[in-house]
Order: structure tokens, then C-alpha cells, then sequence
């Protein structure tokens, strides 16, 4: 059962402590087949309500959500005993919205962003793969899925360029 009391064990995320459940997506990152694909899909309750606000807004909104990332995965892993558990996907909902900045809200356009922030974020291009391996903690959870937003920002962008 994964509701723990205060002693949890090693690797189990305390869904009583509303850290974890940020960190573990609202439960998403809790799915045994591809964690942090199904964590991805957290992004979009977020996205769709920031589509509301001014372009500013969605951008210091990610950005705090970033922030405040490094926190929430570093805490939650401290708690686990446990680097960068599979669970842990906060990290993947922040680089999603970067990926999704200024894409139409088309559904072609938001799946393409989807497919192409999973890529980044599976494969781990360098600098992505050294990051994930050289940084520690909270900011080391996050980063390498920010630089994967932020490539995927980067080929969507591209991809609109040339195809809008």
C-alpha cells in the first residue's frame, strides 16, 4: 500500500505529505510502465488554465514552478532515500510547459510538443545526460528536464517556421 505513516520506507512516496503528491504528479509518476511519460500528462491541467493569462503570466508562472521544483524533488527524494526516483515527476511537468510555449493550441501541435519533449527527455542529448549524471539534489532533478523543455521548445519552434 503506498499511503505511509510518518515512517515510510526507503523509495515509497508518502501520499499524505502534499510535497510528494506534487512530486509524484497527482499520482501519475505511481504508474508501474513509463512514469515519467504518464507524469507528463500532469502539465496539461496547468497549461490550459495558464492559456488564459498573458504570455508573462505562463512564463513566471513556469519559472516559479521551476523554482519551487528544485525544492519539492529534492525534498521528496530526501524523504524516499532515493535519487531521482521514476516517481518523482514534477521536473517533467515543468519542462512539458516549456515545450508548449507559443505552440498553437491545436491538438496536432500539442501532441507533436509531447512527443518531442518525451524524446529529449528519454534519449538525453548531451548536455541533458551529463547534467542528469554530474548534478546532485533538487536542482539536479530538474535540470536536465528543463534543458529537455527547452529543446523541445527549440524544435517545435523550428517546426512551425518551416510548417504553420
Amino acid at each position: 500500500m503506498l499511503l505511509m505513516t510518518e515512517q515510510q520506507p526507503e523509495g515509497r512516496f508518502n501520499l499524505k505529505d502534499p510535497v510528494h503528491i506534487l512530486a509524484c504528479g497527482f499520482g501519475l509518476g505511481l504508474a508501474k510502465k513509463a512514469p515519467g511519460t504518464w507524469g507528463t500528462l500532469a502539465a496539461f491541467p496547468f497549461y490550459f488554465v495558464l492559456l488564459q493569462f498573458p504570455d508573462w503570466v505562463y512564463l513566471l508562472a513556469t519559472a516559479v514552478m521551476a523554482v519551487v521544483g528544485i525544492w519539492i524533488c529534492g525534498k521528496t527524494s530526501e524523504d524516499m532515500g532515493v535519487h531521482d526516483h521514476g516517481g518523482i515527476v514534477w521536473d517533467e511537468v515543468v519542462g512539458m510547459l516549456i515545450t508548449l510555449f507559443w505552440v498553437p493550441v491545436e491538438w496536432p501541435w500539442i501532441l507533436a510538443a509531447f512527443v518531442a519533449f518525451r524524446f529529449f527527455d528519454i534519449l538525453k542529448p548531451w548536455p541533458i545526460r551529463w547534467l542528469d549524471k554530474q548534478v546532485d539534489g533538487g536542482f539536479g532533478i530538474m535540470i536536465d528536464d528543463v534543458i529537455a523543455g527547452l529543446f523541445g521548445l527549440a524544435v517545435m519552434h523550428l517546426a512551425l517556421y518551416y510548417w504553420y
